[in-house]
């Protein structure tokens, strides 16, 4: 009798500390939100309308789905908050939010929101949980926008190389082509192969595909998922090539004025589309090889049961 009453009065404790804990859980998940939602606004209102940013709300929307299939799993057993540590992440990420939003740097204001998450899950449910959640947080990065003279000192480089590219090709062929730079002259028309021309919008995109998709959906295959990251730029110069050529013929033949209007915009969009088509071909194409490996390859003999 006494055992019984020892037992019903330590779940009576266990309950409501319990439905305490996970009230502070809400209240702490809707603080945060609260507090990135300027931030979002001001992501709404200009950068992710951009070619290059316009993933960003795909970003948080695929680390949500991932974070919600840790949390549907529901085996993280027993957690511990840990509260020295997650304050002093919340608080150091706050202050950066403060400090950046006041200084209109967007880059620094957005990064400070990982900071900011990654406290509120050691302050919720411990180290434990941070180390469930490490992907989904971090996959949020991909929602950073990128600094400028980082963009700079890449895209340079990548219109220089697809204009190369592109009039080496096509002198080839036998049409009347030339090249200065980024300047492509084609018969009568003079092309300048543009930043959005340089395949970095696609890049951004594509990479956080990339890692989401070897996250997501291939699992025991260290090899392929390497092979697959390692492939992503290549895969979308490739694509990107093929968009400049598909923009140098069309003002040869059409006239340079078609080259300027909402042609441009749908070649971007079908470089995205052939990048993606051209990233699934890959990895269809490696499973294949890793079958005709298997077949061909001899596989180990079993050894033979010894005799007593």
């Amino acid at each position: 009798m006494d055992a019984e009453l020892g037992e019903s009065a330590t779940l009576s404790v266990a309950r409501p500390r319990r439905d305490s804990e996970m009230w502070w859980n809400v209240v702490l998940a809707a603080a945060v939100l609260v507090a990135f939602i300027p931030s979002m606004i001001k992501l709404a209102n200009g950068a992710w309308r951009t070619e290059q940013e316009g993933h960003g709300p795909l970003v948080i929307a695929a680390a949500g789905w991932l974070a919600w299939q840790v949390w549907r799993r529901r085996d993280l057993g027993e957690t511990r908050p840990a509260y020295v540590a997650g304050w002093l992440c919340l608080l150091s990420g706050l202050a950066l939010l403060v400090v950046m939003r006041s200084q209109d740097v967007l880059l620094l204001e957005v990064l400070a929101q990982i900071p900011i998450v990654i406290g509120a899950v050691l302050l919720a449910i411990g180290w434990k949980g941070l180390r469930a959640y490490a992907f989904p947080i971090g996959f949020l990065i991909f929602a950073v926008p990128p600094p400028g003279w980082m963009l700079d000192g890449v895209t340079v480089p990548l219109k220089l190389l697809v204009s190369d590219w592109a009039a080496e090709l096509l002198y080839r062929l036998d049409f009347p082509i030339a090249q200065n730079g980024v300047m492509i002259m084609i018969g009568p028309y003079e092309l300048l192969v543009k930043d959005a021309c340089s395949g970095m919008n696609s890049i951004f995109t594509l990479s956080a595909i990339g890692v989401f998709y070897v996250h997501a959906f291939i699992q025991n295959a260290p090899l392929r998922s390497a092979l697959m990251l390692l492939f992503i730029v290549p895969i979308t110069m490739v694509a990107n090539f093929i968009r400049v050529i598909a923009l140098i013929l069309s003002a040869y033949y059409l006239g340079v004025d078609v080259v300027e209007g909402p042609l441009h915009d749908v070649t971007g969009l079908l470089l995205f589309i052939v990048a993606l088509v051209l990233f699934f071909l890959f990895d269809g194409a490696l499973i294949y090889l890793g079958k005709a490996l298997r077949h061909f390859l001899p596989r180990p003999a079993a050894s033979a049961p010894s005799r007593s």
